[in-house]
């Protein structure tokens, strides 16, 4: 018996690091699973069938189900198109694990409005698009059976986004989003038994190739903290009853390493019982800023799917 057995799972950019990852682990714990990815490069050029059927032929070769998908989840078309198909191959909808994105660094005052477009449009709307259809098609299951339908969306943001990296000006303002996205979400779909939550992933992939610079290769008889099969465990986790009453959650997670990480919150405070003027801020300015850190934790690249 596997923890998925009888469900149904969608994973967005399957085909390759960590969604296939997640694919893979999902259908060996028993879930038929739709495998999405455009096949494009690092950047979101091209497309390419082949990485997405690969995964599915090698689910299908372990005795799993799967189906592959090659609609563009940044659409609203694709990700009414991916809900669909999963309900129509397999007969439901359980899982959701939002994991596609790509990658155009460059510093803000260099970064043209096609790089900036395109990282916000993969990430941040590739998230909710299928977030969207998938919650519409469990709200329709909730009213029409009168409970609760026990599901649960998993989508990927990055401590780039919640840390801020230099170079990342788009990437970073997906992923913050997408963090806020999982906060919104998951308070919105709490009363028909869906639960949102988003991880924080590191994990050697195409992406980490372009900075880590070998960093992250495993080396010979060490534990391989950069696997992403110790990201897809996290997910598998997240995504199971095992996390029931775990939503709006952001997980950190890599080998050997997990936090739970929690966003903006008051640190200091000050009070007037009148009006505030830019004098009565400046005579503030100790108190408000006196617990500020400007230092954040470290983190490792951003760089993720």
């Amino acid at each position: 018996m596997g923890l998925f057995d009888g469900k149904v799972a969608i994973v967005t950019g399957a085909g390759r690091g960590i969604g296939r990852a997640e694919a893979l682990l999902l259908a060996s714990e028993g879930a038929a699973v739709v495998v999405n990815d455009l096949g494009g490069d690092f950047s979101g050029e091209g497309k390419d069938d082949r990485p997405a059927q690969l995964v599915v032929d090698e689910i299908e070769g372990a005795g799993g189900k799967a189906v592959a998908n090659y609609d563009d989840i940044a659409s609203w078309q694709g990700g009414e198109r991916v809900v669909q198909q999963a309900v129509d191959t397999f007969g439901g909808l359980h899982v959701l694990v939002n994991n596609a994105g790509i990658l155009r660094d460059k510093m803000s005052f260099n970064m043209d409005e096609a790089d900036w477009d395109a990282v916000i449009k993969v990430h941040l709307k590739g998230h909710f698009a299928p977030s969207k259809f998938a919650a519409a098609y469990w709200r329709a299951q909730s009213k029409s059976s009168g409970g609760p339908v026990n599901a649960a969306i998993v989508n990927t943001a990055s401590e780039s986004g919640l840390y801020g990296n230099a170079g990342q000006a788009n990437y970073a303002a997906a992923k913050a989003g997408i963090a806020a996205l999982t906060i919104v979400m998951a308070r919105e779909l709490e009363r028909i038994g869906v639960r949102v939550n988003a991880i924080a992933p590191v994990a050697r992939t195409r992406l980490t190739e372009t900075v880590a610079s070998g960093y992250m290769d495993a080396k010979e008889g060490e534990f391989d903290r950069f696997a992403p099969e110790n990201v897809a465990a996290g997910v598998a986790w997240l995504a199971s009853d095992l996390a029931a009453g775990v939503s709006g959650q952001v997980l950190k997670i890599q080998g050997g390493l997990a936090q739970i990480v929690q966003g903006w919150r008051p640190i200091t405070q000050v009070d007037a019982d009148k009006p505030w003027t830019i004098e009565s801020i400046e005579a503030a300015k100790d108190a408000l800023f006196a617990k500020s850190d400007p230092a954040v934790p470290p983190f490792m690249f951003g760089l993720e799917e």
